[in-house]
């Protein structure tokens, strides 16, 4: 029995279902094989009830049932327009099977393949014709006296339709529920997909401000001090010092753009390269470390790095401090990194929020840290300097 075929309308068969697969073909070809054996057990058991005089119209109206459903199988195999036949199939069965009631088991195929032929009222109509043929014919064969012949073909109809559309029902809800799952799914791939694309822009933002802006602005100061001093001696010293500067801001870009760390910093060790970052911006920080120094993980250690260039830049550009020290503190299963310097302070709750001027340093720092599981913080008064620390998990090895 071929699967369902979809309609044009609620009522109007329009061409036959696509041919099935897999199990569904399995099923269809147990339905036809039964029908054929109904058919044939059924034709012989009329034979051996009825002379032979009688027996020429019905094999005749048996032989045409059977040619008309073999084919309407075909056509509905090769999705071709077969419900035309169906309606001349109902009326020469409704025929067949009240004038020989032998044939009337094959109504249950017959059922199944107008409910699959037709939708809507049109089906209801048809199952009921062969309903309604088959309690007539079997109520005959009873001489019109056994009401369980006449009763009983309805009442079975009417539970095979009940069931019918209770599994039709719950195949298009389980269908609309694998839409709705494949739809959620579609939308929480494009969230993903928007998110990844919100987190990686935020990442080579601070990548940016960290290394490109933070670099810039140190040499273009620089290089104004160095125009307002020209020609003494300390004004070559500023232009060779932006050079430098320069000259590191362009291999961080490039670094940047290939997906590397800061050159010169991966080889050396935590405190060395700590050191050499915050020297870049401050000439005269100095580095104390506590615990025992240890190897940490990549990730950590690049957060690591970027705290520090961006927070030395900061002090470079706002501070004016007259000493900057860095601690780096080894605990068993984190590792510390404090940043003070005595330089202007500011009040941290007015911080103005990040735009083209800038304001980006501290919030870039922050989710860094936090990125990664750690704890951020920043305490600053003015005229009384500042404290930027950095508290990270680090329990895994390089």
């Amino acid at each position: 029995m071929p699967p369902p075929a979809p309609a044009h309308s609620p009522e109007t068969p329009a061409a036959g279902p696509p041919p099935p697969k897999g199990r569904f073909r399995r099923i269809d070809a147990a339905v036809h094989l039964g029908f054929a054996v109904l058919l044939v057990v059924s034709a012989l058991r009329y034979l051996m009830r009825h002379s032979p005089a009688d027996n020429i119209p019905i094999l005749g109206l048996a032989a045409a049932a059977f040619v008309l459903y073999s084919v309407i199988a075909v056509l509905s195999r090769r999705r071709r327009r077969w419900a035309f036949w169906m309606f001349i199939l109902v009326a020469v069965w409704a025929i067949l099977v009240i004038a020989a009631p032998s044939f009337a088991w094959c109504s249950f195929a017959l059922f199944f393949l107008c409910r699959t032929a037709f939708t809507g009222a049109v089906a209801y109509i048809a199952a009921g014709a062969i309903a309604a043929a088959t309690a007539a014919g079997l109520f005959r064969l009873g001489n019109g006296t056994d009401l369980a012949m006449l009763l009983g073909p309805l009442a079975v109809a009417a539970m095979l339709t009940l069931i019918y559309d209770r599994i039709e029902n719950d195949a298009a809800a389980q269908r609309r529920l694998h839409a709705e799952v494949a739809l959620a799914q579609s939308r929480l791939a494009a969230s993903e997909r928007r998110a990844g694309a919100i987190a990686e822009r935020e990442r080579v933002s601070r990548e940016i401000h960290d290394t490109v802006t933070q670099g810039l602005a140190s040499s273009l100061l620089l290089l104004e001090a160095a125009n307002r001093a020209w020609p003494r001696p300390s004004a070559r010293q500023d232009v060779r010092q932006a050079s430098t500067l320069l000259r590191q801001n362009l291999s961080e870009t490039r670094s940047l753009v290939h997906e590397l760390a800061s050159p010169g910093l991966d080889a050396s060790p935590l405190p060395e390269a700590l050191l050499q970052a915050a020297t870049a911006y401050v000439a005269a920080a100095r580095l104390l470390v506590t615990g025992d120094p240890r190897p940490v993980p990549p990730v950590v250690r690049h957060t690591l790095l970027r705290v520090v260039q961006s927070a030395a830049a900061n002090i470079n550009l706002h501070a004016g401090a007259a000493h900057t020290t860095l601690t780096l503190g080894f605990l068993p299963d984190t590792v510390t990194l404090d940043i003070h310097d005595d330089g202007a302070g500011f009040d941290p709750v007015a911080v103005s929020p990040p735009s083209d001027a800038g304001g980006y340093g501290l919030r870039a720092m922050r989710q860094r840290v936090e990125q990664l599981g750690g704890v951020f913080s920043v305490e600053s008064t003015p005229g009384e300097g500042t404290i930027v620390a950095a508290q990270l998990p680090a329990g895994g090895e390089e």
